[in-house]
């Protein structure tokens, strides 16, 4: 049985906001209902205070998870507190583990901060891997290798994964000449991203009035980046962006997209970008599970079944988090407990039920709630099997340290100065360049 699901926005955006260097909304949340503290161990009424830590909206609230572990667990109380934007949350988790104070019983890592945390801090986390009730076989090997270390200890359980797909809007590509039907659109693109680009020099040939292709050049690099394996540093963790193939390829294909004036010339999550969903300004964009709700949100009803989702030219992952419990929790073993039970393939499969958190789990990804998945808003188009096999075939990436850094340098700063403020492609490079250096003391 086909189930329908109507995902709201995906949580997993705001993280992926800070990586691409476009934030949103700031100041702290406390999104448990009890204003969580890193000093409790009992409530008043002498029951386990379990404190999570988190950023923007994991939705283990909202999916009713955190009520249905207290159900089980009638001595145990969850209290989550969230801050926003996640590059707030990380910088202020790395001061608590200095300190070994502060810290929440849980604490979530965004997968732009995991190689640093994996590198750096691995010692403060408690060995998951090995804890009662997690099985490592449960995930996905790419996600599961992303929070190892060297030596094999897991500090880290994969909550969602972000694999790519393309959304595109059916009634455009038709007004252009090109066919709207997912399967032969996947088609046109499969297997090479120059073959995306491709077919945006035909679309922008007969392109209806006021549109463009795409929505945005960073969001094509980063989307085309994504499909390789190493990217900003070698797997010996040396800093090789300058040198890299990877970057090197998404970098022209971006900036072929401006000059053929593709891109909508966006930055991707602020206001002018969800108001070109609203005004039907662009064609196509990469998009991961979490992005659907937020397109049906901005584009609204009057765009409904306008929308379709087909494979990507490649498979890649766009976001991403992980469950730890730092050595210094309060509540240690509880907090075990928790972060296994929240992260297990039946609690995957329901969270993606009720927020769209595509799961890490490949034992969540065969169940029917996730494997049978499709969604109404974009013509019912079956993204459980879509996503599921992006997510099979994501290459196990090479996460460097300052992967966020490097990114949202060549991101927000040398490709939207070519792209918004006319700059050639050498003079936006030679400003990324700079800026990573002046980030890295180098």
């Amino acid at each position: 049985m086909h189930r329908t699901i109507r995902p709201g926005r995906r949580s997993t955006a705001l993280a992926v906001a800070a990586t691409l260097g476009a934030c949103l909304l700031a100041g702290c949340a406390d999104d448990g209902g009890g204003g969580g503290s890193a000093d409790a161990g009992e409530d008043a009424g002498g029951k386990k205070v379990v404190t999570v830590g988190v950023f923007g909206v994991f939705g283990y609230k909202q999916a009713g998870l955190y009520d249905e572990y207290e159900k089980l667990n009638p001595d145990v109380t969850i209290k989550e507190t969230s801050i926003e934007r996640a590059d707030q949350y990380f910088p202020q988790l790395l001061t608590h583990l200095g300190t070994g104070s502060g810290l929440q019983d849980i604490q979530a890592v965004e997968v732009g901060n995991v190689a640093e945390t994996v590198n750096k801090h691995a010692d403060k986390f408690v060995d998951l891997g090995s804890a009662e009730g997690v099985d490592k076989n449960n995930w996905l090997d790419w996600k599961a290798a992303q929070a190892t270390t060297k030596d094999g200890k897991m500090i880290g359980l994969g909550t969602d994964i972000g694999p790519m797909a393309m959304c595109y809007r059916k009634d455009l590509f038709e007004k252009a000449g090109l066919p709207s039907d997912r399967d032969e659109v996947g088609k046109l693109w499969a297997g090479d991203w120059q073959k995306y680009l491709e077919t945006g020099e035909r679309y922008m040939d007969k392109a209806p009035s006021g549109t463009v292709f795409t929505d945005s050049a960073a969001g094509l690099y980063n989307a085309a980046l994504s499909s390789n394996v190493e990217r900003y540093y070698d797997k010996s963790g040396k800093l090789v962006y300058r040198d890299s193939p990877a970057v090197k390829e998404a970098w022209n294909l971006s900036m072929d997209a401006i000059e053929g004036k593709m891109t909508a010339k966006l930055k991707q999550f602020d206001k002018t970008w969800d108001q070109a969903y609203a005004n039907g300004r662009f064609a196509s964009v990469a998009c991961p599970p979490w992005m659907l709700g937020y397109i049906k949100e901005k584009a609204g009803e009057k765009a409904a079944d306008q929308w379709d989702v087909a494979p990507a030219p490649k498979p890649a992952n766009w976001g991403g988090s992980f469950l730890t419990v730092p050595e210094a929790a309060k509540n240690k073993e509880e907090a075990i407990k928790l972060a296994a039970w929240l992260t297990a393939p039946e609690q995957q499969a329901k969270l993606f039920e009720k927020q769209a958190s595509f799961p890490s789990s490949q034992a969540a990804l065969e169940l029917p709630a996730v494997a049978d998945a499709k969604h109404e808003y974009f013509g019912d188009a079956p993204i459980g099997e879509i996503f599921g096999k992006a997510a099979e075939n994501i290459p196990t990436l090479v996460l460097g340290e300052k992967d966020l850094a490097v990114g949202t340098a060549i991101t927000d700063i040398g490709i939207l100065q070519v792209e918004q403020q006319g700059k050639s492609p050498e003079e936006g490079w030679e400003a990324a360049v700079k800026n990573v250096d002046n980030l890295l003391d180098q």
